[in-house]
């Protein structure tokens, strides 16, 4: 809860104080997201489709990258009922995947923020 609350006071306060400098979560990154890397980045996809999500009554909230995780542990959980505990591994997957997605945007996020306050001091400077 610590966290989640001092990160979204501090983002709020900051995108209020400083906008120059932070980035709106909710739009799009200012700067290309390929500038300072050599090689193409891996495109993030989703294998499944927006039927078989529906079909599987996946929530919008939930339907991000990690869905094909959330499928496959939705499975198994219908298919060994009333032995849930056996979907140990699909579940590990899943939470995994959401952990790693997180830390994905918190870095492309300050990536962002490191680029808007480098050009924020070169426009100073100029």
């Amino acid at each position: 809860m610590g966290n989640i609350m001092g990160n979204g006071v501090s983002n709020g306060l900051n995108l209020y104080l400083h906008p120059e400098i932070t980035p709106d979560p909710l739009k799009e990154p200012k700067n290309n997201p390929l500038e300072g890397f050599d090689k193409l980045r891996k495109e993030r996809t989703v294998k499944a489709t927006k039927a078989e999500m529906e079909s599987a009554k996946i929530p919008l909230q939930n339907r991000d990258y990690c869905v094909d995780e959330l499928l496959r542990f939705k499975a198994c959980r219908k298919d060994v009922w009333p032995f849930a505990v056996q979907c140990e591994h699909e579940k590990h997957a899943y939470l995994n995947c959401q952990y790693e997605d997180y830390v994905i945007r918190m870095k492309e996020y300050e990536r962002e923020r490191r680029l808007m306050e480098r050009s924020a001091a070169l426009n100073a400077a100029a």
